[in-house]
């Protein structure tokens, strides 16, 4: 993968000339370049504008437009059409289409209502890519291509009878034997055995919606596979047909993909869709003090482990909604260019905002662009004006590398149970957010580490400090990357409920943390959720009260390994609450519950890893610090996401890259602003 698809930051926006009359296109055009925007993504729901009836093709609209494109010096991404199958071919072949659980069909009217698995589907999905690519493959205008759209956005879950079919063959491959399959499902509980193939399904409608959870698991599993060779059926066509310059992309992130495999098997670059306006819901449930939409951040920066220097395909630059659901308030003043910095700050290299003007129909309708309605220059137009100004000032930074201070650990597998398991996913949802929560408040940046196959020591080790949180999970490869990373000199903590499973999803036959208790020096003795009819459980650390929320494992420190602190409360009071041992070089913190901003202060400052740009700046908790590097330079991007004035001291000289200015002292951030110093 090539980190510098864009070598300098670049700006472009979401265009959909099907849409608008074609005497609006140059002029559009000419106002998008004065504005700084020089790429446009087109083509992404446009299959009958190639394709009107089934293997009739035609290619004069969007080579007028794309000459246009060439004639004006605009660059442009064009997406292949798969996300919205045309009517005539849902119409003629329903076996295309995507199912929900109780097997009734999806139909057509919006959007990714298609099953990745259908063989016809695929056939007639590879002979437009294909027509399109063979036409408009090498054509100048031409710098990118999109697959799809938001692969598994709308739904996803797939109960299709072609993904029964294709789910059989996955499970095939994977088992083997009936015997095999069998035996990693656990049928033997509620007389599950299967005897035939052809008795497996895909998940179904079942009585109180329990389904069997390792199958749950493979399920998962298999949907992943069908979005990645989805995706390379299309890649590899293209592939014969584009100029070698040309990237290929797609945009995400949604669940049930193992995006970090899809991007590094099938694309370029990976590009994300980011619209921090949800964090400010019109429901009743906005909290001032929560995130908001500086939660966008913990997504750009799992975006960023799957692809250090990344796109934004889909930039908020206007409210958001559609007719049917969803509502948002238009972007304040000042708040596109944040959210703009906000994806710049944490990778971003292209900035592509949606979308050029809003529609006058559809269901998209209230999803507003750049322009409104009426197609007049307007306040937010002028903002993306002020923002292209903004980024020729940071180009220094295109391409710079994020500096983290520790990182989260996560796997597919892991976050997966947890969407089939409650207890799992009780604990495991409260201390991720915990983590990001205690990284953007106490200014301690972070990165994600996803296990994969690929995953190597040396990774590990550019992390003084892990975090993974729960594990519970647990492969044998990560419980030896992790010792390694342990005895080369990093310190990892460790939550409850750790190695609980094995790789099939099975409780372990043996103490908590399993595969992973040479290295913490612990097991569970006991382990309860924390009761609501007690006060919530504490323990003592030297003194210091430890927050000790959700789940509660009773832990025995092995020989060697040393109790740091004991349980206050319940009928487990006395008992180990945190157990330290030392390994090699490094060292292990065991922590019997889940975490909390409270308790990860304590162990991340005991740890040596807390507010480490305090000696340089001293930022308020509502601006978020976010530091990157690059040829030995530093910059620190400070975004005040409030509707007030913040005050920043600079405790050493720093020159804003904005301004030209160095600063000392106590400036003030204004409402909804951005800094961006060099150290």
């Amino acid at each position: 993968m090539n980190k510098l698809i864009w070598p300098r930051l670049t700006m472009g926006t979401c265009y959909y000339p099907e849409h608008w009359d074609e005497s609006l296109w140059l002029s559009d055009l000419r106002r998008m370049k004065d504005a700084g925007i020089t790429v446009v993504r087109v083509g992404e729901f446009a299959w009958n504008k190639f394709e009107p009836r089934e293997g009739e093709f035609t290619f004069d609209f969007f080579d007028r437009f794309l000459d246009l494109c060439q004639q004006e010096g605009m660059q442009v991404i064009f997406g292949t059409p798969t996300a919205t199958p045309p009517a005539w071919l849902t119409d003629k072949y329903p076996e295309c289409l995507n199912a929900f659980r109780d097997g009734t069909l999806m139909r057509h009217g919006a959007r990714r209502h298609y099953n990745y698995n259908a063989p016809k589907y695929r056939e007639l999905c590879a002979r437009v890519v294909t027509q399109m690519a063979r036409h408009i493959g090498k054509h100048p205008a031409i710098v990118g291509w999109q697959i799809d759209n938001e692969f598994n956005c709308e739904t996803c879950e797939f109960h299709s009878e072609a993904d029964t079919v294709a789910f059989r063959t996955f499970l095939q491959e994977k088992y083997g034997t009936l015997e095999n399959l069998n035996r990693a499902w656990g049928t033997a509980f509620w007389n599950q055995d299967y005897t035939e193939w052809s008795q497996v399904y895909v998940p179904r409608t079942t009585p109180g919606n329990a389904q069997n959870p390792h199958m749950e698991m493979d399920w998962r599993r298999f949907i992943a596979a069908s979005v990645e060779s989805f995706c390379a059926l299309q890649v590899e066509i293209l592939r014969q047909y584009i100029g070698e310059d040309v990237y290929i992309t797609t945009n995400g992130m949604f669940a049930h993909i193992d995006n970090h495999k899809l991007t590094r098997d099938c694309l370029d670059v990976y590009t994300y869709d980011s619209y921090p306006n949800f964090g400010f819901p019109l429901d009743g449930s906005y909290d001032p003090d929560a995130l908001n939409d500086r939660k966008w951040s913990r997504h750009l920066t799992e975006v960023r482990s799957i692809c250090p220097h990344f796109g934004i395909m889909e930039q908020q630059s206007g409210s958001n909604g559609w007719h049917c659901h969803m509502e948002g308030p238009a972007p304040r003043p000042g708040q596109l260019t944040l959210w703009t910095l906000q994806s710049i700050a944490h990778g971003a290299d292209f900035i592509s905002y949606f979308r050029w003007r809003t529609c006058t129909f559809g269901t998209e309708m209230y999803w507003h662009g750049i322009l409104d309605y009426d197609n007049r220059d307007n306040r937010r137009l002028k903002e993306v004006k002020h923002v292209h100004a903004l980024m020729e000032k940071l180009q220094p930074v295109t391409g710079a590398d994020s500096k983290a201070a520790f990182a989260m650990v996560k796997d597919f597998d892991n976050i997966w149970d947890m969407e089939i398991d409650v207890w799992h996913r009780r604990f495991h949802e409260a201390s991720e957010k915990a983590v990001f929560e205690f990284a953007q408040r106490t200014h301690t940046p972070f990165d994600m580490v996803f296990m994969q196959e690929t995953t190597t020591l040396e990774e590990l080790l550019r992390y003084p400090v892990l975090i993974d949180p729960h594990a519970v999970l647990l492969k044998p490869r990560r419980a030896e990357l992790l010792r390694a990373y342990v005895e080369q000199g990093g310190t990892l903590i460790v939550g409850c409920r750790t190695g609980q499973k094995d790789p099939d999803g099975h409780c372990v036959m043996q103490p908590m943390p399993g595969l992973l208790s040479p290295v913490t020096g612990t097991e569970v003795s006991e382990f309860t959720f924390c009761s609501p009819a007690e006060p919530p459980v504490t323990a003592d650390w030297a003194g210091e009260t430890l927050d000790m929320p959700i789940f509660n494992d009773v832990l025995t420190a092995l020989p060697g390994a040393k109790v740091l602190a004991r349980y206050a409360s319940s009928y487990y009071a006395g008992e180990p609450a945190l157990v330290e041992n030392t390994l090699g070089k490094g060292k292990v913190l065991h922590l019997g519950s889940a975490f909390s901003l409270s308790n990860l202060k304590l162990l991340m400052c005991y740890a040596g890893c807390l507010s480490p740009w305090e000696h340089a700046v001293e930022v308020p908790e509502r601006v978020e610090l976010v530091p990157r590097e690059k040829d030995g330079r530093t910059f620190l991007f400070l975004l005040n996401y409030l509707n007030q004035s913040q005050p920043v001291t600079f405790n050493q000289p720093a020159t804003s890259l904005l301004t030209g200015e160095v600063l000392e002292g106590t400036i003030a951030l204004p409402p909804f602003g951005v800094e961006v110093v060099e150290l």
